[in-house]
């Protein structure tokens, strides 16, 4: 209960110091939203139509006072209105979000069943064949970049054979590349931190002790030195949550997939500043929310670990 409280603490911290950065970097940002909505390049525009948008838009008032109004919006839930849909930023995404969690629950499916095996086994088999087949395709997953290796699937699959839609969402043959995608590049990373933490969970005297006993070498793997094993590589997850989200981002875009990644990218483009804050914020959010999962996690994977007053 006490670690729940100091991560609420931190959660309201985060995002305060979050939405502070995230509306500077918008003002200070190259280009005008009031002439991109005008389009200002396409077609001629009087002063009086700026000037009548930027006080629509509330961007004739102080810096301090947008910055204000926003924040009292965001208490509310307020995230504010979209400049080119006209819609309230929360509904757009909540909207993209049901799409970006979907891709990254079957990304973490592909990462599972392509990590958990793999490290099994390399841990079972410690500098032999298995080991070095687990190694090499960490190393190229550690290597290929998402968005190259994206492009190579829908070559093969798509263009190619003819086996796999190359974009959109819609049935379940849509999700495979885009899930390959993400989950392989995750997958070579924790397949070896995974054999590392076997490696060292069947080191313990504890390990040694169920052998004495005489228990199946596969229980002392699975029902012992696995939970031991996963404290580090959901660690690594939680520190690394926020790269699986930018990596959505270019998977959602190469993939034409409607989530947040590319109604983000959209906004980008377009200088549609609330949904760009909206989008930081709810990462930001995403990004705490996970961390405290992981570290509640710990006390139910090693009971060796207690999460009391002074824990971290």
């Amino acid at each position: 209960m006490q670690l729940i409280k100091k991560r609420l603490i931190q959660l309201v911290f985060v995002l305060f110091i979050l939405s502070l950065v995230i509306f500077i970097l918008m003002k200070l940002a190259p280009g005008d939203p009031v002439l991109t909505l005008l389009h200002a390049d396409e077609m001629a525009i009087t002063q009086a139509d700026e000037a009548a948008l930027r006080e629509e838009l509330g961007f004739d008032q102080p810096v301090l006072v947008q910055y204000g109004k926003w924040m009292l919006g965001l208490i509310q839930l307020d995230l504010g209105t979209s400049y080119l849909k006209g819609r309230p930023v929360l509904d757009e995404l909540l909207d993209k979000l049901p799409a970006t969690i979907l891709l990254t629950a079957s990304g973490l499916v592909v990462m599972v069943a392509i990590a958990l095996p793999l490290g099994l086994i390399a841990s079972r088999y410690p500098n032999r064949w298995p080991d070095h087949v687990s190694r090499v395709l960490a190393l190229i997953g550690a290597s290929i970049p998402s968005f190259w290796m994206g492009l190579l699937l829908i070559y093969l699959f798509s263009l190619k054979l003819g086996w796999l839609p190359t974009s959109g969402k819609g049935s379940f043959a849509h999700m495979i590349l885009p899930s390959i995608t993400l989950g392989f590049a995750m997958a070579a990373v924790y397949a070896r931190l995974l054999r590392s933490g076997l490696l060292d969970s069947l080191s313990q005297d504890y390990i040694k002790a169920a052998r004495a006993r005489g228990l199946a070498e596969r229980r002392i793997l699975m029902g012992h030195a696995l939970r031991a094993a996963l404290l580090p590589v959901i660690t690594v997850f939680g520190v690394s949550f926020g790269n699986l989200l930018a990596g959505s981002v270019v998977i959602e875009t190469l993939f034409a997939w409607p989530g947040l990644g590319s109604l983000a990218l959209e906004a980008i483009f377009e200088r549609d500043y609330p949904i760009i804050q909206g989008y930081v914020l709810a990462t930001g959010l995403f990004v705490v929310v996970v961390n405290l999962l992981v570290d509640l996690s710990y006390s139910l994977l090693d009971p060796r670990i207690h999460l009391g007053k002074g824990a971290a």
